[in-house]
């Protein structure tokens, strides 16, 4: 194990901050049912370091604590010791390694979203409220096993350039990205929310899948112009 380097004050302060906001933040995905027993896991990139905080594997999620979350490098390894990392870990080390804007990684195995993956079928862009947050149908990504890189290649291979968060991993379950963990988070909310009214949809009927300019339109919208801004006047 390499040992955690020497850190500067403003470093460490920034570790301890993203140990806390990871471990607090797993209390979201139970709290909107998005995981079952020690199912799941949330990472963060530290700010300023080559490090990300990430789920211990195999701990109950009512045991987390900011002092058992894991600080790896980005190629999966731990840098001190204490728990051992999520068994997601090398695929969400992938993800940083390659997509340097993400800044955090949700992986879950919610209800309707899993459904949708287990048919390897896209949830089509048939909503309002899912043109917003994802600008596009969710994807599918390859089927791949669990315990190497192979998750992250796949979950990279399909989001790189594409508008949606969210990527429905064949067989497998979701994995979201995000800027910071919160808004990763909260895309894995919003993408159990709309896979499932897809699919209550479904049962009365076909879905059809909103116009490409319309998308466009609420995406834009939304992401630039929906909620407070800063330098807005009151």
């Amino acid at each position: 194990m390499t040992a955690l380097p020497a850190l500067s004050p403003e470093t460490a302060e920034a570790l301890q901050r993203t140990r806390e906001r990871v471990c607090a933040l797993h209390a979201e995905l139970t709290r909107w049912n998005l995981v079952t027993w020690t199912s799941g896991n949330i990472s963060e990139r530290v700010p300023g370091t080559e490090l990300i905080v990430i789920k211990p594997s195999g701990v109950t999620y009512e045991d987390l604590t900011p002092a058992s979350m894991v600080v790896c490098d980005l190629y999966g390894a731990p840098v001190e010791d204490g728990c051992s990392p999520s068994s997601d870990t090398d695929a969400h080390a992938y993800v940083y390694r390659e997509m340097p804007e993400v800044g955090a990684v949700v992986h879950t195995h919610s209800t309707y979203a899993t459904a949708w993956a287990a048919r390897g079928e896209p949830v089509p862009c048939a909503i309002t409220a899912m043109a917003d947050e994802f600008g596009d149908d969710i994807p599918v990504g390859p089927f791949a096993l669990i315990g190497g890189d192979d998750i992250g290649r796949g979950i990279v291979a399909t989001l790189r350039g594409h508008r949606s968060p969210a990527v429905l991993m064949d067989r497998h379950g979701v994995f979201t990205i995000g800027k910071d963990a919160k808004s990763a988070v909260k895309a894995a909310v919003m993408c159990e929310d709309v896979a499932r009214t897809v699919h209550l949809a479904r049962q009365h009927g076909p879905v059809e899948r909103l116009p490409q300019e319309h998308i466009d339109a609420l995406y834009d919208r939304y992401q630039n112009v929906y909620g407070q801004r800063k330098g807005t006047a009151s």
